[in-house]
């Protein structure tokens, strides 16, 4: 069996964005991630400005995962490890809202 050919295209609407911030929300049927910039006014002044959502399916959010995996441990193989530094309460711009 062959592989079958894919074809990548992009929508009138597509644009590609830095992120320094994700929040992420789940439930039974799927994964929201909301991505936005951190803007650090002051040392107790902290503010979020999101720009996208993208809902995935649970499947999906597995696959990304996988994905991410691959590429991480590829990069730091090349690159060095990538280090997380704790500061306080910082989580790397990552959170999960409460509902």
């Amino acid at each position: 069996m062959q592989p079958q050919k894919l074809q990548f295209t992009k929508r009138g609407d597509y644009r590609e964005d830095y992120a320094n911030s994700i929040q992420l929300r789940a439930n039974l049927w799927d994964f929201f991630l909301s991505f936005g910039l951190i803007d650090q006014k002051a040392p107790d002044e902290v503010s979020i400005e999101s720009f996208q959502g993208v809902y995935l399916s649970p499947q999906q959010a597995k696959a990304l995962l996988n994905l991410l995996h691959q590429n991480i441990a590829q990069y730091e193989q090349a690159f060095g490890e990538i280090r997380l530094e704790p500061q306080g309460d910082n989580n790397y711009g990552m959170t999960t809202p409460v509902n």
